[in-house]
């Protein structure tokens, strides 16, 4: 359970819990209160009773009252009024700080995503001009071979002929 009450999970319960203000007799239920106001109850005979609270209406921990139900031209409806007013707040600013920490999470890997992409890119370049060299290598060296052979063979055809320059 965290300090301000939020995440209580109870199992078997009996007597009176602390400061959520539920109290049971022996029971074979399964209670569990989360932090954004949804409320479960199970029950292994199926006897689920719900006081207190409405669906999607919030109320004063201490009276039981409904925001709704509050009268705040007096001094004690005003405070509870107030009071669920704090607690709406309190439980806004820990879902913006939940949002806000699960953005800069996102944040980080779109950072860390876009330098792999970035990586890649620069990897995949230097593999095409890799490959762009070695062909060029390959090119040159098939020029040269050609350029051999048809120095060779002019030098073949070259020998009759000055052979026949001589005979001459």
């Amino acid at each position: 359970m965290a300090e301000d009450g939020r995440n209580i999970s109870i199992g078997t319960l009996q007597g009176i819990t602390g400061n959520s203000g539920l109290s049971a007799g022996l029971t074979q239920s399964s209670i569990s209160l989360t932090s954004a106001g949804k409320i479960e109850l199970s029950s292994i005979t199926g006897n689920i009773q719900q006081t207190g609270f409405d669906i999607g209406t919030y109320g004063s921990s201490e009276s039981g009252q409904l925001i709704q139900d509050i009268n705040i031209s007096t001094d004690e409806g005003a405070i509870l009024a107030l009071a669920a007013v704090d607690n709406a707040l309190t439980t806004i600013n820990f879902q913006r700080a939940n949002l806000g920490a699960i953005q800069n999470r996102f944040e980080a890997v779109i950072s860390n995503l876009s330098n792999t992409a970035e990586n890649l890119t620069a990897a995949r370049g230097r593999i095409i001009d890799a490959d762009f060299a070695v062909e060029t290598a390959n090119l040159t060296r098939a020029q040269i071979i050609q350029q051999a052979g048809v120095s060779v063979l002019s030098q073949a055809n070259s020998i009759p002929q000055l052979a026949l320059s001589l005979l001459q």
